[in-house]
């Protein structure tokens, strides 16, 4: 049992080892240890996740299909079921909610805990092995752990212990276990980073570490600053309290109550499009979808569903539309609509696209680049701009209805 050192952190990192592959793996035992693509099945779709045993042969998520079944011809393809992965995810975050003293769940697979602290009381590495092994036993699912001072350690850590196995850091080692690392281990250093710092000679974490401060912000300005550190095994970004009611939200209230069912459908387009973006901004997925409307006379109404985790337009409009069709039942004008995206974690946009193509994982791509450099309003859907254009028309339209009433029926 070790002292608290001033500055001494303790910070678990936890990873379903490849999440996708492994859900499959659990529902049909005959994948395991064979080459496994999980993705689209057409040729022109993309790998979500793939086996170790796929790795092998140069595989890697974000592949197109075709290249993928080039390299390895006799891999197995799944479809992929997010509602299935995201229903595991929610089992695992469970366990640990129940026990972590402050936990993160940074993504659908992966989590961080802070157990600062613990060593006084109960060995933190004691404390999450059991975690761990509870996990798999519960789950039936492989987890690697990571134990360090901080979190991008940790993580490392987590990343060396794979598959299925875990890996402490002693506080004060951070640096030496680093140092013979290619730089490609470091997290959030990416293909064009790494092929710069090549380009000067540099090849391991020890190399990059001995790079005077000053000069690797000349090289790579703020970036070079925050790769200096991680090469010197400095990281103090906090574990951040994982909290299910965090929502992104958007609601509009009409000029005039409406009962336009064309302005009202063009409205919960608009709306959606605008929040997703915004999730994907944030490199957000929703597990839970909620519509609100309050009608003419002020009674708000509201429904929600939860749905496997997901950033997709096409996918959230769909939705969005079912839970307004099973809400709307007054047949009263409405006076306000709403969306709202709870239930968020951190995640790329691509895992949720099993049956889409490359060419719309580029397409969403260009488009949310095109929004982020002018704004999300410049590039939407048509029938959103319909909807602007209807609600606009509605007071003279109104104007116009009441003109007709008094002269079909004047007074007197």
């Amino acid at each position: 049992m070790s002292m608290l050192l001033d500055g001494q952190r303790t910070i678990a990192h936890f990873d379903m080892d490849s999440f996708f592959v492994s859900v499959e793996c659990k529902k049909d035992r005959s994948l395991k240890g064979k080459p496994l693509l999980v993705g689209g099945r057409s040729d022109r779709a993309v790998v979500a996740a793939c086996s170790y045993e796929a790795r092998k042969f140069g595989i890697h998520s974000a592949m197109p299909m075709k290249v993928a079944l080039r390299l390895c011809p006799h891999a197995i393809v799944r479809g992929g079921d997010m509602e299935e992965y995201s229903r595991h995810s929610r089992e695992v975050t469970e366990i640990i909610a129940g026990i972590a003293p402050l936990y993160e769940k940074s993504s659908i697979d992966e989590f961080y805990l802070d157990l600062t602290g613990m060593d006084k009381y109960f060995g933190s590495l004691k404390w999450t092995s059991e975690l761990r092994q509870k996990i798999i036993k519960q789950t039936d699912l492989p987890i690697s752990l990571g134990l360090a001072s901080n979190k991008m350690v940790s993580k490392v850590a987590t990343n060396e212990a794979k598959p299925n196995g875990q890996l402490s850091i002693p506080f004060g080692q951070e640096k030496l276990f680093l140092a013979p690392m290619d730089i490609g281990k470091i997290p959030m250093v990416g293909k064009e980073t790494a092929a710069q710092l090549r380009r000067r000679g540099v090849e391991t974490v020890k190399t990059l570490s001995e790079i005077p401060i000053g000069l690797l912000e000349a090289w790579l300005g703020k970036n070079g600053i925050s790769l200096w550190n991680k090469a010197n095994g400095i990281d103090e970004s906090p574990v951040i309290p994982y909290h299910e009611q965090k929502s992104v939200s958007t609601e509009n209230t009409f000029g005039t109550d409406t009962i336009d069912m064309d302005l009202l459908h063009c409205e919960l387009v608009r709306m959606t499009e605008k929040t997703a973006f915004e999730l994907r901004s944030q490199n957000k997925l929703t597990g839970c979808v909620t519509v609100k409307i309050r009608y003419s006379d002020f009674e708000t109404v509201t429904r929600q569903m939860s749905i496997p985790y997901t950033a997709s337009d096409h996918i959230l409009l769909e939705k969005v539309k079912e839970l307004f069709r099973k809400l709307y039942d007054k047949r009263l004008l409405v006076r306000l609509i709403g969306v709202r995206f709870s239930h968020l974690v951190s995640g790329n946009y691509q895992i949720s696209l099993f049956d889409d193509t490359a060419e719309m994982v580029a397409l969403y791509q260009a488009i949310d680049s095109i929004k982020s450099q002018y704004g999300w309003q410049y590039l939407v859907r048509g029938s959103t701009q319909q909807s602007r254009f209807r609600e606009k028309l509605m007071p003279y339209q109104k104007e116009q209805r009441e003109l007709v009433w008094k002269k079909r029926y004047p007074a007197g």
